[in-house]
């Protein structure tokens, strides 16, 4: 199946440089060009892509207030948020957006376009590790000691907040099955049993779950 791209950003060089690495792969087809987010809203209603690469600074409507909303009028399409910054302020709003994940934008092609495919298939391309960072940096805007507790816990099994507590720690599936002592595929049916109780989309947003929720806290 082709993977149909749209790709969202307000430098004219990079969108043709986006385009031209697609265009050399066959199942990678960019099906259109946003210079910013309001034009990226509009695009992904009128196109319906499989994927959104979306920058985060853009006018008029930035990348994250635009993925939130094509997340909300097209829940198939996926978006991959690109920023300059390892750390950039605006990459966690991206996830809280809904996003699949984001990228540096001096990723090399071919990490490029395998996230593209990874993110096309469901899945996040942010390792946990890296959105813990996140977190870490950005505790001030996590829900104090105060704050109520996630009423969609009380949906997961014992078993289940272990597993979840692993996944927000930044262990790998495998890590998990040795530290809890289980195989590597039953703890991958654990994590999709969570993601489906907490309605979240990947593990990305189960780690910040596990954040927000004070199941975890950053160091």
């Amino acid at each position: 199946m082709t993977i149909r791209v749209l790709i969202a950003d307000d430098e004219a060089l990079l969108r043709m440089a986006f385009s031209m690495v697609l265009d050399a792969e066959p199942d990678l087809e960019p099906v259109g060009e946003a210079t910013d987010g309001a034009d990226a809203i509009r695009l992904a209603t009128d196109l319906r892509p499989d994927v959104v690469l979306m920058d985060v600074r853009m006018p008029r409507t930035d990348g994250i207030e635009a993925t939130r909303q094509i997340l909300q009028d097209c829940p198939r399409t996926r978006v991959l948020i690109l920023t300059t910054f390892d750390l950039d302020e605006y990459a966690f709003a991206g996830l809280k957006a809904g996003a699949s994940g984001f990228l540096l934008k001096n990723t090399r092609p071919e990490e490029l376009l395998a996230a593209i495919r990874t993110v096309a298939a469901g899945n996040a391309v942010v390792s946990p590790r890296i959105t813990g960072r996140l977190l870490e940096k950005f505790r001030p805007h996590l829900p104090d000691a105060d704050a109520a507790v996630d009423e969609r816990l009380s949906r997961l099994s014992a078993r289940e907040r272990e597993v979840l507590v692993q996944v927000g720690s930044g262990l790998s599936n495998a890590e998990i099955a040795a530290a809890l002592h289980l195989a590597e595929a039953t703890v991958k049916s654990h994590l999709g049993r969570i993601l489906h109780k907490l309605e979240l989309r990947d593990r990305i947003q189960a780690v910040i779950f596990a954040y927000e929720s004070r199941l975890i806290h950053p160091a």
